[in-house]
């Protein structure tokens, strides 16, 4: 993919693989798809539970690992060695992901969802968990700094395994019990969280980080980019789509008896998109960054990794939560949205080249 100022604008769709430029198409597929499940086959919970981990079904826990293992196999973490570029870029996202976003989240989930608790709950479950995944796709079609946007991907991955619980146990009870909200109608534990997200997003990001040393060692850069990732990425949305199969399988009546369900969440998501793009986007435009950095800067920040918010959910709420239901709401709704937003990228960038910032 070029990077110069004559790349085809138009041509952005044309330029998503074929899974992913129709994502939201395969979530309503496997939505109905659950849903004509559950009511041919009524004894579906029974066997799922047959076999559990945990509180989670072994099935579903294959497929939760499944969809975040390709994910995590991609990140370039021989990379986060190299931080000797652009410091502020490093920092101003890290504010922007650890700070803004998850706050943001916050408000937007108590101010939309306040008498939703499981919906709301998953609103900021999603806040947290920062984007390791689809940044990448959106990066390279705004023309993003892919080196920065690689480094900061490896961050955000390492970071949410140190730091996850610790915030999600400050967003779900000591801020709002700071605040004076109404809290109990959420049960959870921060062990529940850690373990979640040590099973979940600990597990394969071992795995993706020990098949990408091996990879690279073994068999060198090329293969493993040219070959490997491609052979195994598939995989994680064989894994998002069997979960999303087996939630709405177990949801179905909930879900057909209040659809209006799926707006309530859609539109603080939305919301969360373009403030969280529009406002990082700004901060890099007005801090002088290039338009690379900028759009890097800025998708980063407002992309979210709803496959460790749907693990976590599963988890912790089980899979016929409202926390749950809200995690496979997030990526059909993300997927149109962050592309209308690159369009806008790369029509804001012609500012950059009006002030004499060069597009590298």
């Amino acid at each position: 993919m070029t990077t110069g100022p004559d790349t085809d604008e138009g041509a952005v769709l044309e330029r998503l693989s074929v899974l992913d430029r129709f994502l939201p198409v395969w979530i309503l597929l496997a939505m109905a798809g659950g849903l004509l499940l559950g009511r041919l086959v009524p004894g579906i919970q029974g066997g799922l539970d047959a076999i559990s981990v945990g509180e989670t079904s072994l099935p579903i826990a294959l497929g939760l690992l499944l969809m975040m293992y390709p994910v995590l196999a991609k990140v370039r973490y021989e990379d986060m060695g190299h931080v000797t570029g652009d410091r502020r870029l490093l920092w101003t996202s890290l504010a922007l992901n650890w700070v803004v976003g998850p706050l943001l989240m916050f408000v937007l989930a108590w101010v939309f969802l306040a008498d939703a608790p499981e919906f709301r709950t998953g609103l900021i479950v999603i806040g947290l968990a920062r984007c390791i995944a689809m940044v990448l796709i959106w990066n390279d079609l705004a023309c993003g700094d892919r080196e920065a946007g690689a480094l900061l991907v490896a961050l955000n991955s390492v970071f949410q395994v140190l730091a996850y619980a610790v915030l999600g146990t400050f967003y779900l009870s000591v801020l709002p019990g700071w605040l004076g909200l109404q809290t109990q109608d959420v049960e959870f534990s921060t062990w529940d969280i850690t373990k979640a997200v040590l099973v979940f997003l600990g597990i394969p990001l071992a795995l993706g980080y020990l098949t990408r040393r091996w990879g690279l060692r073994r068999k060198g850069r090329a293969w493993y980019e040219e070959r490997f990732i491609p052979f195994i990425s598939p995989f994680a949305l064989y894994g998002l789509l069997f979960t999303i199969v087996v939630m709405f399988a177990l949801q179905g009546e909930a879900i057909t008896s209040d659809p209006l369900a799926v707006v309530s969440i859609a539109v603080p998501l939305l919301v969360y998109f373009a403030l969280m793009w529009g406002v990082s986007f700004l901060i890099g435009y007005r801090s002088g960054m290039s338009y690379p950095r900028t759009a890097t800067l800025a998708f980063t920040a407002a992309g979210n990794n709803f496959e460790l918010a749907i693990a976590v959910s599963i988890g912790v709420w089980g899979v016929t939560s409202g926390q749950a239901l809200t995690g496979v709401i997030g990526p059909l709704i993300e997927v149109p949205a962050l592309v209308a937003l690159v369009y806008v990228s790369l029509w804001l960038r012609g500012r950059f080249t009006r002030r004499g910032t060069v597009p590298a």
